[in-house]
């Protein structure tokens, strides 16, 4: 508790008190022992534990705060493993168990959430130095089928709109073995996927909305298209600047600064012949996304194409892994909030002109590329503490990933490329 600066972390300086947490706290702890039992989890310190409880804080925070309250234990240093993927292991096997502690959904910000991270930290977890997004390994084998899906629209099944509609669905093999030098070669794949798909060439004119870090950009402008940036935080910009510069392309690519999703949409519509969103709807807050894709819509021109990237919930996705994602909200995304293939689907066909026409799935490539980023992130701990990120921070991060991480080898998330084009495109292909 030393190493927490109650200014900063008031919540992780502040153990939970006040009456009966004594019996609460006890509870708390039996129940946990319990669950790391069914789990198959070792806490026998004199042996080979899979974790160790340093402080008894750590059970109050629980009665408190449920699975918030394991990661603010966590945060604290109040309870540890030997390595990041033993944390992995751990969290996996709660989450199977069934452990669900009582958790309430952490306070959102009301304000507009575009989940950024500071450009300092991701340099220290990604493979390109620049990105923070799900990468597709070389060694998985695609396999596409077309699918009859059911449409959403309005309109659908009345005056001639059809009431299904085709889609190409492609999934991606779980790769044979990788490293975590492998990560930055995959992060480029998901690019060079993106562009394809949004039919990027020499002369176009693309959106990324907003801007990942500078990867899409530079592959973008390395095609001899324009680029313009979204940014919505002006602090990302000197980086953002420098990174275009040195790769050579800081003329075709323009930054533009915008406040939030509906200044984006106060622009001239029409503009661009392609779009592309990489891992943003998942961390918009609910009430804007039909916003975002009425932006997509608004902003591309006729035969134009519009990507996205995301991370979605599968069928396997649990109440208790539901729960454990509260602890992201309260310290990290907000509005975070995974939804499923079929949701995004409902979403684009309710609120704009656009249709899903393909959609690529690689749920082991996630789990891997998340993998590699928390060892990345591990042998740059020196690093991340010299840019200004104390020991908490560096906690709550290695725990965002290794929940995460969790979660997708689980089988409960998935990376998901979606393609849209607008549903009467006047015979464009």
């Amino acid at each position: 508790m030393a190493t927490v600066d109650p200014a900063q972390w008031p919540s992780i300086a502040h153990v939970p008190s006040g009456r009966a947490m004594g019996l609460r706290s006890r509870r708390a702890e039996a129940k946990f022992a319990k669950a790391c039992m069914q789990a198959g989890l070792d806490l026998d310190p004199n042996g080979q534990p899979d974790l160790v409880v340093d402080h008894e804080a750590m059970f109050a925070r629980i009665a408190a705060h449920g699975w918030i309250g394991l990661a603010e234990a966590y945060m604290a240093g109040e309870w540890r493993t030997q390595t990041p993927v033993a944390l992995v292991k751990v969290l996996s096997g709660l989450i199977e168990s069934g452990y669900n502690p009582r958790t309430s959904s952490a306070k959102a910000d009301t304000r507009f959430i575009g989940g950024d991270v500071p450009p300092e930290l991701v340099a220290r977890y990604a493979g390109d130095g620049m990105s923070s997004f799900a990468g597709h390994f070389s060694t998985g084998v695609p396999t596409t089928e077309r699918r009859s899906v059911k449409s959403f629209s309005p309109s659908a099944g009345k005056r001639g709109e059809p009431a299904n509609y085709f889609v190409s669905v492609t999934n991606f093999s779980e790769p044979l073995s990788t490293e975590k030098l492998d990560l930055a070669d995959a992060q480029r794949r998901s690019v060079g996927m993106l562009l394809d798909a949004a039919g990027v060439h020499a002369g176009s004119h693309i959106a990324e909305l907003p801007s990942s870090g500078g990867a899409v950009a530079i592959a973008a402008a390395g095609r001899q298209a324009t680029v313009d940036s979204l940014v919505t935080d002006p602090g990302t910009v000197p980086g953002l600047r420098e990174r275009l510069t040195l790769a050579g392309v800081d003329d075709s690519v323009h930054i533009n600064v915008v406040q939030s999703v509906q200044q984006a949409l106060a622009r001239r519509e029409g503009r661009y012949d392609a779009v592309v969103s990489v891992e943003t709807l998942e961390t918009l807050p609910m009430r804007l996304r039909p916003t975002y894709t009425a932006v997509m819509d608004e902003l591309l021109t006729r035969g134009g194409r519009a990507v996205i990237q995301t991370v979605v919930a599968t069928e396997k996705l649990t109440p208790v892994a539901a729960s454990s994602l509260e602890s992201l909200r309260a310290y990290v995304w907000p509005a975070l909030e995974y939804g499923t293939k079929e949701s995004l689907r409902r979403l684009v066909d309710k609120h704009s002109g656009l249709r899903v026409i393909g959609e690529t799935h690689a749920p082991e490539h996630l789990a891997l590329s998340l993998g590699h980023q928390r060892t990345t992130f591990q042998g740059q701990l020196r690093e991340a503490a010299a840019d200004g990120f104390d020991a908490v921070y560096r906690r709550l991060w290695t725990w965002q990933l290794a929940l995460r991480e969790a979660l997708a080898r689980l089988g409960m998330l998935d990376a998901v490329q979606y393609t849209l084009a607008h549903k009467h495109r006047r015979g464009v292909r």
